[in-house]
């Protein structure tokens, strides 16, 4: 195309140069030894802050852990010294110290502290299962720590080499025959370079990180020592300590769970090899409080986010738990989920595999679907005959399931309920003017008496919290009509469709549209016996409803008192003599004029007096409860016959009420 520009053409040869001028093979750094890591620390170890600093002393710790975890150490020494100097010992076989076979220049002690990815963990030899796998563990440390001193006590003699910012600052050195010691010994201090000056180890952390270390491995002797000028001020970690476990994990859930009341009968504890070189431990619990947590480790490496092993964990108990609740006939059950069972437990999770595959070398979560199945498969049984041994814990351990499972639905059917949708508009009344809300907390609905009361209701109202549903005149006595007319009657099918909670065996509080349900009637004869038929509706359709605090009455004012620019209503004549002898003070001339109902009362005063939150007052509407107090018993007895009698279908028990009370009228409003 004419004038296009050619896409391919090449650069003119000027402007190439001057671009390209800037960047040559000069520019190309190649990194060498322990330079990649000072330069990216957070490749390595997560960052720099005190996480991280943190992360060096778990990186020597797990390398000790691993000689315990191996068979070849039982013992473990931690010790911090004022200056933040960091002493870690084992009693293990001893880094190698004769030539490498690569570089036989070099101890494979200096090989090991100098090259990334140069360590005993690859092949499986030397350690079935460790928790360092990728061989940059204590090259890492040497290469952040701005002094360290390694120790090894082996065959017999002892070696010592210094380095300092991950290079050698003395050669390897036996300083003599030993024969009562043998083991490796890591002396240093991280450097203020990589973290900052103010950057020092915490007491509170590395004690808290040998207590984890002991439970995990039953037998193992940690031994702790702090400075004392360093100690925290509330006593919460000792300047000496031996720490053992002889129980491993299920000593630190029982500690953890103190006495609090748990589910079942004991905890679930057990241990199962997989077939080849591993094995999973756990220990779990189900607290009442519901103030539970998970630790899980792999290699004794805790791994805070999780993994492989978690899942297959949620899957064992899980669908052990569904499977039992079948055999004892439990139905409910199928709607558990994992999240149910793992919500609220005690859990203590750790496995020991050969070659785990992390993801990061922070190895903070576990990627391993063969490990879901293994720990699944090393689980699943032990958990159906714990159940089947303890039958009464079992059953309130599942009821607790079902509980949590059907509270988990509801919320879902909470956020799920959508009030505007197109569907959702088709289904509910034409009469009604809905609120633009889309959840029930917050949110009322006006029941008012017919559409001219309806027309005002819907001027006055708050659009975003207040729905309104006019009935047409007085609805059905549910207390003396059949089944078959209740269904057929269209005034309580659009106040059950409106309300959306279903009615009787059916009803379902969380599906409430509304927070509230106010009966907004005229106040007069009229008005008080439609008011009535609502309240025995809900008393005996809803009757939960009443109970959770969802029912109100309005109280529309019935006279409206004015004089100069003082204004006031009254609720009725009672309310009416009061005022005039209160705030009118019994003198002057005062204009009283009464509503005819709520239709004829201009919307700014209706939104005034009766519906304005700020401003209105609403009765709300309670049953007596049924307890074992004899007199709440008699007074729920009364109320129900109270309802039969006036509302029920023997005329007979009316009359007799009314020739009773009789006497006590003064006045009829008629």
């Amino acid at each position: 195309m004419a004038g296009a520009p050619d896409l391919f053409a090449e650069d003119d040869p000027k402007q190439s140069r001057s671009r390209d001028s800037g960047y040559t093979a000069k520019d190309i750094e190649v990194l060498e030894g322990l330079e990649p890591v000072r330069r990216r620390p957070g490749m390595y170890i997560g960052g720099t802050d005190d996480r991280a600093l943190h992360h060096l002393a778990a990186e020597i710790i797990d390398n000790a852990m691993d000689e315990v975890v191996a068979g070849h150490a039982a013992r473990v020494e931690i010790d911090l010294a004022e200056d933040g100097l960091l002493t870690i010992r084992d009693n293990g076989r001893g880094i190698p110290v004769d030539p490498h076979p690569k570089y036989r220049n070099k101890s494979a002690l200096e090989v090991i502290l100098t090259t990334l990815h140069s360590g005993g963990k690859f092949g499986g030899k030397a350690y079935a299962t460790s928790g360092g796998l990728h061989g940059v563990g204590i090259s890492v440390v040497n290469a952040l720590a701005e002094e360290l001193v390694v120790e090894v006590a082996r065959d017999g003699g002892l070696w010592e080499q210094r380095y300092s910012r991950g290079a050698p600052t003395t050669k390897l050195k036996k300083i003599g025959p030993i024969h009562n010691r043998r083991g490796t010994t890591v002396r240093f201090r991280p450097d203020p370079e990589i973290f900052g000056k103010q950057a020092t180890f915490r007491p509170a952390t590395l004690y808290r990180m040998a207590r984890s270390k002991a439970y995990l491995i039953s037998g193992v002797e940690i031994r702790w020592a702090c400075a004392e000028g360093i100690l925290p001020e509330d006593g919460s970690v000792p300047a000496k300590d031996t720490i053992s476990f002889p129980g491993g994990i299920a000593d630190y859930l029982r500690e953890a769970i103190g006495e609090r009341p748990i589910y079942t009968s004991s905890f679930f504890t057990g241990v199962t090899p997989f077939s080849g070189e591993g094995r999973v431990e756990w220990a779990i619990a189900w607290p009442g409080d519901e103030r539970g947590f998970i630790h899980s480790y792999v290699n004794t490496v805790p791994t805070p986010q999780g993994g492989s092993h978690e899942q297959g964990l949620r899957g064992a108990l899980t669908r052990a738990l569904r499977t039992h609740a079948e055999l004892v006939g439990v139905k409910k059950a199928a709607q558990i989920s994992a999240d149910d069972v793992m919500e609220g437990a005690s859990i203590m999770l750790s496995v020991f595999i050969p070659d785990p595959q992390f993801q990061g070398q922070t190895k903070e979560r576990l990627g391993m679907p063969e490990a879901a199945r293994m720990v699944e498969n090393g689980i699943k049984d032990h958990f159906d005959h714990f159940l089947s041994g303890d039958p009464a814990g079992a059953r309130r351990l599942i009821d607790h399931m079902i509980d949590k499972a059907e509270e988990r639905q509801r919320r879902k059917q909470q956020r799920e309920m959508q009030r505007q949708s197109a569907t959702r508009k088709l289904r509910l009344p034409g009469k009604l003017a809905d609120c633009s809300s889309r959840v029930a907390e917050g949110s009322e609905i006006f029941l008012v008496e017919g559409d001219s009361a309806g027309g005002s209701a819907k001027q006055a109202r708050d659009r975003a919290s207040q729905a309104i549903l006019p009935l047409r005149g007085k609805i059905l006595n549910v207390a003396s009509a059949s089944a078959d007319k209740l269904r057929a009657n269209q005034e309580l099918n659009d106040l059950i469709l409106a309300l959306g909670c279903g009615t009787g065996r059916n009803f379902d509080a969380e599906k409430l549209r509304y927070e509230r349900v106010i009966i907004m009637t005229d106040a007069d004869v009229d008005g008080a016996h439609i008011a009535s038929l609502l309240l025995t509706f809900f008393y005996r359709e809803m009757p939960q409803l009443i109970r959770e605090g969802h029912l109100y009455l309005a109280l529309p004012p019935l006279y409206r008192l004015s004089q100069g620019g003082k204004v006031a209503y009254a609720r009725d004549d009672a309310h009416k003599d009061q005022l005039m002898q209160g705030e009118f003070g019994g003198r002057g001339k005062v204009e009283i004029s009464r509503f005819k109902g709520l239709g004829e009362m201009p919307p700014a005063q209706l939104k005034e007096t009766t519906m304005s939150p700020a401003k209105r007052i609403l009765l709300r509407v309670t049953i007596p409860e049924e307890s074992g107090d004899p007199h709440e018993a008699e007074s729920a007895q009364d109320t129900a016959q109270l309802v039969e009698s006036l509302m029920g279908r023997k005329p007979e028990l009316r009359f007799q009420f009314i020739q009773e009370r009789a006497r006590f009228v003064e006045a009829v409003d008629i």
